[in-house]
């Protein structure tokens, strides 16, 4: 297991793939440890990467009234 920071889209994409790769691993496993650690480090990337706005209010109200009928 080489744990590393993600620094660069191809280090992420390398994370993502090794997580596919061990989605299934047992906790408390080596396996099951790098999947947690890979969590955590693809979770920080991905907030300093591609955060995700909050929705205005009334968008989100009129956009679930939509999916109701």
């Amino acid at each position: 297991m080489t744990i590393k920071p993600i620094k660069t889209k191809k280090d992420y994409q390398m994370a993502i793939n090794r997580m596919k790769a061990i989605f299934d691993a047992q906790p408390g496993t080596p396996e099951g440890d790098e999947l947690e650690v890979l969590g955590i480090l693809i979770d920080k990337y991905e907030q300093e990467h591609y955060q995700i706005d909050y929705p205005v209010p009334i968008e989100a109200i009129k956009f679930r009234m939509e999916q109701l009928g």
